[in-house]
């Protein structure tokens, strides 16, 4: 017998309302969901489109029950949220992917790292300290990577030392201290698997990331690599997932050694930036392949259309205030120029306010004119101009 389902086919609740959730609601609308979004800023990006925004914090335990009373399904675009409710939540029923004990597991970075060496998952040699010291990370040792064990992203909470004399930079905070790895290169394997066990990869990609700010700057998709790499990298994600028994689209992070060894940088628990190619270059987006994976969907074919690259768009040095484009008719006129802007109402230096993505015949092609998009487009303030 086939199968039937109501229209619309669910009601997903959403915590967070930035670009990850914009790009959710524009899925979950085309394969026929509703979604209400829970934000603390009034028309978010995701809540200009979404059934609904509610006005709230993401630690405000009212205003996450009010989003669940409404919705059939919850799920979230950002970690730093309150999970304790979410635990709750499950025990009365409530549905919620990824679950509340995986997001316990994750957003704390120590915990996070922790969960990878007790499973057997490769990654770089760690210590906790809640005091930072010099003395200790001299202990530790030169060179070191420090994270804030809670709330850092896109480079935000993360300090590297290379040497003792850049302990001045360092984080105040209960830490996470980790070895620095000599990456060869920065790839990233989008995982998905729903609630049936169903799981599935996107072809891994290559991140180059800003050297100064520690955030993606350009994506080549799919990565340059070995394929005894490629498979190494796969088979690593997808222990990742299994292990933490998650349902949903995972981006896990790694980094490829000088010889050849691949290990987890950090797992997010969420559709990622490293995916918002799969919009156009596969069959499959991450957006759309998360809401199957929470709603129990058949999970989609990850085939990819089309070499790629993806350009973050990010907010001009030294400016801030209402948002102009600047280079756009340039850019656009570019062959195979895809734009997404995320409806932000203001800039900031390096915020994420947009990425092109870029496909053409071959990755060396997306390459070239994704420096190209990079040099040609800035998002400045207009007193700027």
């Amino acid at each position: 017998m086939s199968s039937s389902h109501p229209y619309p086919i669910a009601r997903v609740g959403l915590i967070g309302g930035g670009q990850l959730g914009r790009m959710t609601v524009n899925a979950a609308k085309r394969i026929g969901c509703s979604c209400v979004v829970l934000d603390p800023v009034e028309n978010s990006p995701a809540g200009q489109i979404a059934t609904k925004q509610i006005i709230g914090g993401y630690h405000d335990p009212v205003k996450i029950r009010e989003l669940a009373a409404e919705c059939d399904v919850l799920t979230f675009e950002l970690e730093n949220i309150d999970a304790d409710t979410l635990a709750e939540l499950e025990t009365q029923g409530h549905t919620v992917h990824p679950s509340s004990a995986v997001l316990k597991s994750i957003q704390d970075k120590l915990t996070q790292k922790q969960f990878l060496a007790d499973h057997g998952i490769p990654t770089s040699e760690f210590m906790e300290t809640d005091q930072p010291t010099l003395e200790k990370f001299e202990a530790f040792g030169f060179p070191l990577v420090q994270k804030a064990r809670r709330g850092g992203y896109d480079g935000r909470g993360v300090a590297v030392m290379k040497t003792a004399a850049a302990f001045d930079t360092h984080l105040p905070v209960p830490s996470l201290v980790e070895r620095f790895v000599e990456a060869e290169k920065e790839i990233a394997v989008l995982v998905a698997r729903n609630a049936g066990g169903e799981i599935n990869t996107f072809p891994a990609v290559e991140m180059c990331v800003h050297p100064d700010k520690n955030v993606l700057d350009v994506l080549l998709a799919p990565a340059d690599i070995e394929n005894d790499v490629l498979v190494q990298a796969e088979n690593i994600a997808i222990r990742t997932v299994e292990a933490l028994q998650g349902v949903g689209v995972f981006g896990i992070e790694m980094f490829v050694d000088k010889a050849g060894k691949v290990l987890v940088n950090e797992v997010a628990p969420r559709t990622h930036n490293s995916g918002h190619h799969t919009i156009e270059a596969n069959v499959t987006d991450q957006f759309e392949q998360h809401l199957r994976a929470i709603l129990g969907l058949p999970l989609g074919s990850t085939e990819t259309l089309s070499p790629a690259a993806m350009v973050n768009l990010l907010g001009a040095p030294g400016q801030s205030g209402p948002p102009t484009l600047r280079g756009l008719d340039e850019a656009l006129a570019i062959p195979g120029v895809c734009l997404h802007l995320y409806g932000k109402a203001t800039t900031s230096p390096f915020r994420k306010m947009g990425h092109i993505t870029i496909l053409a015949k071959d990755i060396a092609s997306a390459k070239s004119k994704a420096m190209l998009v990079r040099d040609t487009i800035e998002i400045g303030s207009e007193d700027k101009a």
